[in-house]
């Protein structure tokens, strides 16, 4: 399994940007594909975007497309979202996960499929 750590989180006003980052510690990072998921209160658990082991593929909830893009840099055991046109609704607790995978599998959006998952890092969306 992988050790998971999310950073990036805060508070921003509608219309504003974040760029969540997770380091990953562990070993073999590029047979792992990535997910980011959110939980906002009193919601379940989000899948809302997922990027394959070599990073060429991605996949995103339709309530975020277009504006948030994930990324991955296998040599420094990262991945980011890049999240803009940030709203009310995009507040939550976000969570990267890794998912050990065949080497042309595509990770998902459920988060049942994940085994390794970070602390979380809040965002929050209010002006």
């Amino acid at each position: 399994q992988l050790q998971l750590v999310e950073s990036g989180g805060g508070l921003v006003q509608p219309g504003g940007s974040l760029r969540l980052s997770c380091a990953a510690s562990g070993i073999r990072f590029d047979f792992y594909g990535l997910g980011w998921f959110r939980q906002a209160p009193g919601k379940g658990r989000e899948g809302v975007s997922v990027i394959s082991r070599t990073g060429d593929r991605t996949n995103y909830a339709d309530s975020v497309k277009g504006r948030f893009t994930v990324s991955r840099d296998n040599a420094k055991k990262m991945v980011h979202l890049q999240m803009n046109s940030l709203t009310p609704e995009d507040t939550a607790i976000y969570y990267c996960a890794a998912e050990l995978l065949p080497p042309m599998g595509m990770p998902e959006l459920r988060s049942s499929n994940y085994n390794s998952w970070g602390q979380g890092t809040q965002v929050t969306v209010s002006s």
